[in-house]
């Protein structure tokens, strides 16, 4: 079998999509020639924790775990808030305060690229003498954190390894990334990094076609396009909510508010009071504050089932209970790319989505193609509102669903086939 390397921060019992995409990856590694040796932090700082994932580890995987040292525990002694919302990945506040500020330009200018850089120099020497004793020839680094990827940059360059850099999110041009307060000499060294990695690894994977066009302009290395999936499961049936519920999965944060979408409900639950009366919002994760005041501020606040963190097991229940399912992307032109994990579990659980996000998004190729659903962009109001309109009279009739064609290719099990076939080929 293939020896291979996978350098991750996020790992179980991490909580989260960030650990499933090499989890999934690493479990079905062994069936398909791949010995998979897993490098992880030891103390790390994860923000969402889910021990439900402990379970889904191979036994023929290697754990080797190092001690990491960020900057986080410190920070804590300035604003225990303020450090678990940007380490939750909540990097633009509203409204920031004095300190928020301050903590974003150390975070931008002192950490470069990110907060976990400290973990490169000693991961770097001690993986070096490990590759060597155990015959490893290949390696994984995956980001965000992007850090992570200077240690398999380093490695190349002293072991002369094949090495993959797979991007499950950009770099650059990463929609939080001009919110970090960059001195200009700061967001050089950024592009500069990101060049050499793009432009150092043997391969180069990502999730989504507009991150492989905008990777194109910077380097001639080969980039493959590997979207993130859902597990096959044979899932029990369940009984639709009786209510005409729109759940969101997941972290919703201030900059996905769709205020359209609450102006919508709003006029509905105006002109109609039977929708007024079936109408429910389910949240199932952390929602901002913004939010809250939105849905109050537009009379929803009575139609609310906040469920807070839920497992990735209820969190499955859920959608497969739901009438509709809601995903949101921010409306900026460097969201076109992010492609959220949940919108393949969304695909498998076979209700219809309503997407709201920008111009172009990746999100709506998908979408057409699966006939899983709909998207609309913030100004397309009158459209949004009848999809809404339609979906409510099926609802009403009991016909709501999807067809959910042609989502075979986005299981965990064929995504698999066609990394380890890449890294087969190295």
């Amino acid at each position: 079998m293939k020896k291979v390397l996978v350098i991750t921060y996020y790992w179980p019992p991490a909580g989260g999509p960030g650990v499933q995409r090499w989890l999934k990856f690493v479990k079905y590694f062994p069936e398909n020639g791949i010995e998979p040796f897993v490098y992880i932090p030891e103390n790390p700082h994860y923000p969402l924790v889910d021990a439900s994932f402990t379970s889904e580890i191979p036994k023929e995987a290697t754990i080797i775990k190092r001690p990491i040292r960020e900057p986080y525990g410190l920070a804590k002694l300035f604003s225990k808030k303020d450090t678990q919302k940007m380490s939750s990945g909540i990097i633009t506040p509203k409204n920031p305060s004095l300190l928020s500020k301050l903590m974003l330009y150390v975070r931008g200018n002192f950490f470069i690229p990110d907060a976990r850089v400290g973990w490169v120099k000693p991961s770097v020497s001690y993986l070096s003498k490990y590759l060597i004793e155990h015959n490893i020839d290949t390696v994984v680094t995956t980001g965000p954190p992007h850090s992570l990827h200077l240690i398999g940059m380093q490695l190349k360059e002293k072991l002369d390894i094949k090495w993959v850099a797979d991007f499950r999110d950009p770099w650059t041009t990463i929609h939080y990334h001009k919110s970090l307060r960059l001195t200009k000499a700061s967001a050089k060294k950024h592009k500069d990094l990101e060049r050499s990695v793009l432009t150092s690894a043997d391969q180069i994977t990502v999730t989504s076609p507009t991150t492989k066009k905008e990777f194109e302009a910077i380097t001639s290395k080969p980039i493959a396009v590997i979207t993130n999936g859902f597990e096959e499961q044979s899932f029990k049936e369940v009984k639709l909510d009786s209510k005409f519920s729109i759940a969101h999965i997941g972290s919703l944060l201030t900059e996905r508010n769709p205020i359209v979408l609450w102006e919508v409900l709003k006029e509905l639950k105006e002109e109609n009071s039977a929708f007024k009366n079936d109408l429910s919002l389910v949240f199932a994760g952390v929602v901002s504050d913004e939010v809250f005041t939105s849905l109050n501020d537009h009379g929803l606040q009575d139609q609310l089932d906040v469920k807070g963190y839920v497992s990735h097991d209820e969190a499955l229940l859920l959608q497969r209970s739901s009438q509709l399912l809601l995903l949101l992307e921010m409306d900026r032109p460097e969201t076109k790319a992010i492609i959220p994990g949940k919108l393949f579990e969304y695909l498998q659980s076979k209700r219809p989505i309503i997407a709201i996000g920008p111009e172009g998004s990746d999100i709506e190729g998908i979408l057409a193609s699966t006939k899983s659903g709909d998207f609309f962009t913030p100004q397309h109001k009158i459209q949004l509102k009848g999809y809404i309109l339609d979906c409510y009279e099926y609802y009403l009739n009991e016909q709501l669903h999807t067809v959910g064609a042609s989502i075979a290719h986005f299981s965990r099990k064929n995504l698999t086939e066609k990394m380890a076939s890449l890294l087969q080929s190295l």
